[in-house]
């Protein structure tokens, strides 16, 4: 993995409402990194992405911010800050469901002006603002009442931040707000709180002080950004320095074993039982894991940080190989919210939790920004399309902790939780979604995900527009359209994804059954390509290479060229690795980048002995009645009745992302295979 510069991944993730000059001025020169665009360069025209990051703003982020205060998550900073009496209420992480949703709704300011919603996040952050004790220390859990503190902190600051007081992470996610909304409204007020608290955690952590692991890691990645955003390398170090203390022995006291907290305890559980430089799978909590990981991509794309792309390297092949759902959906056991072993990936108690699926597409993001691989970016768009995306309702307000990839009818999405963190999780990876879409690199623009739109992408000095015209996920065919200044010669660089290279997944966890699907093409100077592989020359100079999951078209480029690359979309018999138990003589069906579910609703209520046949043909069929449009794929299967006697069955499948939006019912994406092939699932 190719050292990126310091702005290339954090405008990414988290500075991805900065301005284009910002970018440009920041950049550190490299030339193997890829930087994206900032968020107000990037429109969405399409009818797939972007209602549904209208639904975000409009729906989903207000309704968060009532979720918020009325569960007394707002009122826990009132009573902080001296304005209000009563005690802690909830867990001691609930402030950052608080600090999540001012960065979701930062990112929707940067691209919609909205007063009425700047003004909420402007009481919101004068209140956070008023509960920072004097030195910097922010922790509402723990001031409101120091000696009684809510359960989870220790008698004093960080004695259980190894484990789990989640005073760091805490920290972490309000950093990230500050940074977001420092640069979707130009204030300064809530980052000004951020570095106060990072520079207490900087005092008060260091090999002469207090050495600690994070027991939930966030803050890692956090001050990564933070270190851009005011150009100060000591928080950068501060990042360093927790993650090189895994596997080392801490300050702090461990939970003890009497109470429920004695879990985090297990340093196999938080990513500390080994050196981040010497570890070789996705272990424990998921969404923790995944944080480490993204933090790790983070420092080692800006230090010298030996050890630490071949541990990211060993750690991803881990999980795609072995602990990747179809879905992209990672954690299997419920349990501890946990990865399990090996090929461990049971359906119906699979826990896959959004934020995991999120912090899945964050780290395989980054990865892809510092090495220009696009498998990474094969997982980036699973996850979009099917584990992230399946965490919301269609109607934005209604959410799933958990995304099983079965269901006899007992699941259902809420309106909010407890423990909270995937609403707004899920609301600000939904605001900076069209960062996603594009890369650059010299004078080389990447087309990393599909979606009709417009983005002014700055490219060797001077701006090129480039414009999307496609119905994807939904067809194949998209129009790209270069508008450069003035002629210049630019290599126009089109993803060509996994599944369209019959590939579902960069392992063999997953395999295609069917015949081999029509190969890609690419039709440019009037010439229609095949995408097979090797290098075209164009009648007018410049080539195409294809190689490494990319089309590069390289070429002079005037205003207004434009090609069209046509992925074939047939449904796909997707089959498992015959370690995976759960899915042996099991098919699963994907069409193009979306996984299909069948659903007991479309079946008479129940999937009792629905098989999905093995050979025969799957139809697709677009459906603008049905879950607000979706292509639907039908087909003929078979029942087997409870007498063994087998009949004919007709057979829908709806994507997985929109599945129970038409009430609790049972739900499969595994279905056994038919004809008596026991072994559908096998190689």
């Amino acid at each position: 993995m190719a050292r990126a510069p310091l702005f290339a991944v954090g405008c990414a993730l988290v500075l991805a409402a900065c301005a284009p000059e910002e970018s440009e001025s920041r950049a550190v020169a490299s030339a193997a990194a890829y930087r994206v665009p900032p968020l107000s360069a990037v429109r969405l025209t399409d009818s797939f992405w972007r209602p549904r990051l209208e639904r975000n703003r409009t729906v989903t982020i207000p309704h968060i911010l009532r979720q918020n205060e009325a569960t007394g998550r707002v009122a826990n900073f009132e009573r902080a800050a001296g304005r209000a009496e009563g005690a802690y209420s909830g867990r001691r992480f609930n402030d950052t469901d608080v600090y999540k949703l001012i960065e979701a709704a930062s990112y929707t300011l940067a691209r919609t002006p909205d007063a009425a919603l700047e003004a909420a996040l402007d009481e919101l952050v004068e209140l956070i603002a008023a509960a920072q004790e004097e030195d910097g220390y922010l922790m509402p859990a723990r001031t409101i009442d120091p000696r009684n503190p809510a359960p989870g902190l220790g008698r004093e600051r960080w004695v259980h931040v190894s484990t789990g007081s989640h005073e760091l992470y805490n920290a972490g996610h309000l950093i990230e707000a500050a940074v977001a909304h420092r640069h979707a409204t130009g204030k300064r007020t809530l980052l000004d709180v951020a570095v106060r608290l990072a520079d207490r955690i900087d005092e008060d952590f260091g090999l002469d002080t207090r050495r600690a692991a994070p027991g939930h890691e966030e803050i890692e990645l956090a001050l990564v950004a933070l270190a851009e955003a005011v150009d100060e390398p000591r928080y950068l170090a501060l990042a360093r320095f927790f993650l090189d203390q895994r596997g080392r022995e801490h300050d702090g006291e461990p939970y003890p074993e009497d109470t429920p907290f004695a879990l985090y305890n297990d340093r196999r559980y938080r990513q500390d039982h080994q050196r981040v430089t010497a570890q070789t799978e996705a272990v424990g909590h998921a969404v923790r894991a995944t944080y480490l990981y993204s933090g790790m991509a983070d420092v080692a794309a800006r230090t010298e940080a030996p050890g630490y792309e071949e541990a990211l390297e060993r750690v991803w092949r881990d999980l795609v190989e072995t602990k990747l759902y179809l879905t992209g959906g990672i954690g299997s056991r419920d349990t501890f919210e946990s990865f399990g072993e090996p090929w461990e990936l049971p359906n119906a108690t699979a826990y896959a939790e959004t934020c995991a699926a999120i912090g899945n597409d964050l780290w395989n993001h980054r990865m892809f920004l510092a090495s220009g691989r696009a498998d990474f970016l094969d997982v980036v768009e699973r996850v979009l399309y099917n584990g992230f995306l399946s965490g919301v309702s269609l109607s934005g307000d209604r959410f799933f902790y958990t995304n099983p990839l079965a269901s006899d009818g007992g699941v259902e999405r809420a309106s909010y939780f407890e423990v909270a963190c995937c609403p707004a999780n899920l609301a600000r990876m939904m605001a900076r979604l069209p960062t996603f879409l594009y890369a650059v690199r010299g004078t080389e623009v990447v087309v990393a995900l599909y979606a009709a739109s417009e983005a002014e992408l700055s490219v060797g000095g001077s701006v090129v527009r480039v414009e999307q015209v496609t119905r994807y996920p939904w067809s194949g065919r998209v129009e790209l359209t270069l508008t450069p200044a003035a002629p210049r010669e630019l290599t126009l660089t089109l993803r060509l994804p996994g599944w369209a290279l019959e590939r579902p997944m960069p392992s063999d966890l997953y395999r295609f059954r069917d015949d081999p699907a029509p190969t890609a093409t690419l039709a440019v100077e009037g010439s229609v390509l095949s995408l097979a592989g090797g290098r075209h020359a164009l009648p007018s100079g410049g080539e195409v290479a294809v190689a490494g999951g990319f089309a590069r078209v390289r070429r002079l480029w005037s205003p207004g060229d434009s090609v069209t690359l046509e992925l074939p979309m047939p449904v796909r018999r997707v089959v498992a690795h015959p370690e995976v138990e759960a899915d042996a003589g099991r098919l699963a069906l994907q069409r193009g980048p979306l996984v299909y579910a069948v659903e007991g609703i479309d079946h008479g209520g129940t999937l009792a002995g629905l098989r999905l046949p093995v050979n025969g043909g799957f139809s697709a069929a677009w459906r603008p009645d049905l879950l607000g449009g979706v292509v639907v794929v039908t087909g003929m299967a078979e029942r087997v009745g409870e007498d063994g006697a087998t009949a004919g069955q007709s057979l829908v499948a709806v994507p997985y992302f929109a599945w129970a939006n038409r009430g609790a019912g049972e739900m499969a994406v595994w279905l056994p295979g038919a004809e008596g092939e026991t072994d559908a699932g096998r190689p």
